[in-house]
């Protein structure tokens, strides 16, 4: 997928729309101004590093947190529909959880996760638009992103702690602790997690679909009119055979019989 400037730019005022919506003062400022000073690092970046990942092109950072920041306000109500208990999380530690959700894919304060790939048999075998910058060294995506908010004074609540922590559910064994715990004192006090969860599973799946299946569905048309072909050349290939055939037998009876076949 290419984002257009004009889509990128709208995208960034969403993004920080959200802030200015959602977000409580001081929180509100902090956030704002953090995300000001890497504006231009933010903007452009990609939310992969594999094009068989999700949103991996300049701009698939935000655009992604944008679509789990809906998805998660969408998501909230349709779990309050069916009866969760909406007081154990404010709406504000929903949308910031979801904001913040992959912060750490920023990188440091100094360097880039996701740097252009300068290998060309990789960008062209297996599509990695970028590579993993090993300057910056190894965290988690969660700690990350936490660890980042911390140290530029912006806090978080417990909730939104472990929401951010647990986003990727169960695909990340990290959260076993949290997620596949079997005694109720022990199980999360609040929906926000799974709601988060769902929100960005479900936003990555949407992704894929609007990358890939235009690829494959192209793919399939062009499978059927390959079949098509080769079918109506076997018919016209039979056809000519059946008329030489034919044409080489002197009984009129057996050749009756055999073009009525």
């Amino acid at each position: 997928m290419n984002l257009t400037a004009e889509q990128i730019q709208s995208n960034w005022n969403e993004f920080m729309g959200n802030i200015d919506t959602y977000i409580s003062s001081p929180r509100k400022e902090k956030l704002i101004e953090f995300y000001e000073k890497y504006q231009e690092r933010i903007i452009l970046m990609p939310a992969s590093h594999k094009k068989e990942y999700h949103s991996a092109f300049p701009g698939g950072y935000v655009d992604h947190v944008n679509r789990v920041v809906r998805g998660a306000l969408s998501m909230s109500g349709l779990w309050e529909g069916f009866g969760c208990d909406m007081s154990t999380f404010t709406t504000e530690e929903l949308v910031f959880s979801a904001i913040n959700h992959d912060l750490g894919k920023m990188g440091s304060e100094t360097e880039e996760s996701y740097i252009s790939q300068d290998d060309k048999w990789r960008r062209e075998k297996l599509g990695e638009d970028y590579k993993f910058n090993t300057k910056v060294p190894f965290a988690s995506v969660p700690d990350r992103g936490l660890f980042m908010l911390q140290s530029h004074g912006i806090t978080y609540t417990f909730n939104e702690m472990v929401a951010i922590q647990t986003h990727d559910g169960l695909y990340d064994d990290a959260n076993k602790k949290y997620l596949m715990t079997f005694m109720p004192e022990q199980k999360p006090r609040t929906s926000l997690p799974f709601i988060l969860h769902q929100a960005d599973m479900m936003a990555a799946r949407i992704e894929f679909e609007i990358e890939w299946l235009p690829k494959f569905k192209g793919s399939v048309d062009a499978s059927k009119t390959n079949y098509i072909l080769s079918v109506n050349n076997k018919e016209v290939s039979k056809t000519t055979s059946k008329t030489k055939a034919l044409g080489s037998i002197k009984s009129a009876g057996l050749k009756n019989m055999l073009d009525n076949l």
